[in-house]
């Protein structure tokens, strides 16, 4: 029976950075000398692949190079789960998050790369106010802990980002680097993200996506009308405008849906047995020249069909399918008038356009209005518009997909999801991460929500509106038509230190030694230690839990059995064959897809007989990766 302690990959987030040696080391054997990458070796492998000039095209500034560390530094931490303030615990798919968003998205990592299908973000625009993300490389943990007053009661902020600081855009782009880095690995290959920005760092962000993103996967900026009249923040031109700049995991995959709510202008003027239909030029001028979309057809006739080049000296025109697509699809072209064209049939709505100026859209006016509607109160000054980010869901997700906002603030995001699932049947799942950033009430731009958060009798943080704001919109659309609510409900986690022991003799030498004998912190509960194995597992936090009783101890199967956790606080001998014995029949009666994984609390075992009896008698009956906290 091997035993978990701090410094193995079960205690932490997954490991990026030993990740992408292994990837090296794999492709490139020849690099890999005593553990380490020979980058002189790499280079002369890659050959002219290496760009090696002093000056290229790109963005750089100071702390870049740490902002990548600490992005792929592993996260030590864990997500505490609690009860007490989630709705329909046992039934909701929901995440709500209350953390650092850049240790949660390492945390998430084992559990949900891949899985995300949107990532919509409205991150804090950089407008000289204080930073409040802790990016420590060293403890980001402890920072955190600091930070948010649960360590002493300081409830410090980082630093003012100030004009005048000289790192007035460096801060910003040191805050958001990594976290963007983390977030792309949680994509799935057809996933999109979606980032809110203002002019301020509009064209940054834009420079950075394309680092992390690749230029190619840009899809494009939607212009956003966010103020209903002229607007007066500017002292020569009404800005009342926002940006939503959209990138692709991978350009090829990425699906956009039809705007259902946009005005159909296509004149549907043929018809046949699968309805009515316009007809669309199978050549484009438009959409750039390359020689393989440049070829000739052969109509039923005979006839020979070429893209037609309007000036034959600088071709710029193309065919949209390539050869096989007009092979396989030949009987759907219709060949008309010297032209190909392809069908295309009437539907619900139209492309969506980049051009966001209707009233469905909203306003920041009326995300203002419905928010104070909706918590009786005017409690934040600027929420974007449930309007806006349910039409973002309704273009770039469906079904079951998972959307992630780890800027989660007032939480439109998951308002926006509970509104457009109970108008579109789906059920997407949301997931929303907010620091527990502290509000001031001798602030003044802060006065309202703490004394809302008082009136509440919570702690006053922003987390804890985010909170609240999702109870009442759940409620909001339970009450509007309870058989097409969906899932209303939301777990609720609290990022926290992991919750095995870390070994630290530097202070007290004896404590340690005694401690050590237990790797449980003492003010953790089951449940605590529960879930950071579901994390650091790579299981889903919501993923369905049994619990039973076998000889007399509490034993819990996660997932259909994938996982077997029991953390009784004492196994003798006398205990082990009727345990080890009830528990393989359970795992047998699941039989889970895959190797299951059976977890013990390591000082529960009266000696280490109890301990080999146990693994023995598991491993006997086919559950061999047996393992002790």
């Amino acid at each position: 029976m091997q035993q978990i302690t701090p410094g193995d990959p079960e205690t932490q987030s997954e490991n990026v950075l030993g990740r992408n040696v292994a990837y090296l080391a794999e492709l490139f054997p020849e690099a890999l000398v005593e553990g380490r990458i020979d980058f002189d070796v790499l280079r002369q492998l890659l050959g002219n692949a290496v760009e090696d000039r002093e000056e290229k095209y790109g963005l750089t500034w100071h702390g870049k190079r740490r902002a990548r560390q600490i992005a792929l530094t592993p996260s030590t931490g864990t997500l505490r789960p609690i009860f007490e303030e989630s709705v329909d615990w046992d039934t909701t798919q929901n995440l709500m998050i209350e953390g650092d968003n850049l240790e949660v998205l390492k945390l998430l990592q084992k559990s949900y790369a891949g899985k995300v299908k949107l990532i919509y973000i409205d991150p804090p625009y950089n407008t000289g106010k204080d930073f409040v993300y802790p990016d420590d490389f060293g403890d980001n943990i402890k920072n955190y802990l600091e930070l948010t007053g649960q360590v002493d009661d300081r409830g410090r902020k980082l630093s003012t980002n100030t004009e005048a600081s000289g790192r007035y855009h460096t801060d910003w782009l040191n805050m958001m680097y990594p976290r963007l880095k983390v977030a792309r690995s949680l994509l799935r290959e057809d996933g999109v993200l979606v980032a809110s920005i203002d002019d301020s760092e509009s064209h940054h962000l834009r420079l950075v996506l394309d680092q992390v993103f690749g230029g190619e996967n840009f899809i494009c900026q939607l212009i956003w009308k966010s103020k209903s009249g002229g607007a007066n923040d500017s002292r020569h031109v009404a800005v009342d405008h926002e940006y939503l700049v959209v990138y692709a995991r991978s350009i090829d995959e990425a699906v956009v849906h039809i705007d259902k709510g946009a005005e159909v202008t296509t004149n549907y003027n043929q018809r046949d047995e699968n309805g009515e239909y316009a007809l669309d030029r199978l050549d484009k001028q438009s959409l750039g020249y390359v020689p393989s979309l440049d070829f000739p057809i052969i109509g039923p006739d005979g006839a020979v069909y070429r893209v037609e080049h309007r000036n034959p000296a600088q071709k710029v025109a193309r065919w949209r399918w390539g050869k096989e697509t007009v092979a396989a699809r030949h009987a759907e072209l219709v060949f008309k008038d010297g032209y190909v064209y392809t069908k295309n049939y009437r539907k619900d709505g139209a492309i969506p356009r980049s051009l966001l100026v209707e009233d469905r859209f909203g306003r920041t006016r009326t995300g203002k209005t419905d928010l104070a509607a909706l918590m009786g109160a005017q409690i934040f000054d600027n929420p974007k518009p449930a309007k806006l980010l349910g039409y973002i869901t309704a273009i770039l997700t469906g079904g079951a997909d998972i959307v992630l906002d780890f800027f989660a603030g007032s939480g439109t995001t998951g308002d926006a999801v509970m509104q457009q699932n109970a108008a579109d049947g789906g059920h997407r799942r949301y997931t929303l991460v907010q620091l527990p950033e502290r509000l001031d009430i001798e602030d003044s731009a802060q006065r309202a929500a703490a004394e809302y958060c008082d009136s509440l009798g919570v702690p006053r943080t922003i987390a804890e509106l985010t909170k609240e704001r999702l109870r009442r919109a759940g409620a909001a659309v339970r009450g509007a038509d309870p058989l097409l609510s969906g899932d209303t409900g939301f777990r609720v986690f609290r990022l926290d230190s992991s919750n095995i022991q870390a070994w630290d003799p530097d202070h007290d030498l004896e404590g340690t030694l005694e401690a050590a004998v237990e790797h449980l912190k003492g003010d953790r509960t089951e449940e605590d230690i529960l879930y950071e194995l579901l994390l650091k597992l790579g299981l889903d936090l919501c993923v369905p839990i049994e619990r039973r009783d076998i000889a007399g101890k509490e034993v819990h199967a996660v997932g259909g059995g994938a996982l077997l956790v029991c953390l009784a606080a004492r196994i003798s001998r006398a205990d082990v064959e009727e345990l080890a014995n009830g528990i393989a029949a359970w795992f047998t009666e699941l039989a889970p897809a895959g190797e299951a994984t059976c977890v013990f609390r390591d000082s529960a075992f009266e000696d280490d007989v109890a301990k080999t009896n146990l693994a023995a008698i598991l491993a006997q009956r086919g559950l061999l990766r047996v393992r002790s906290l």
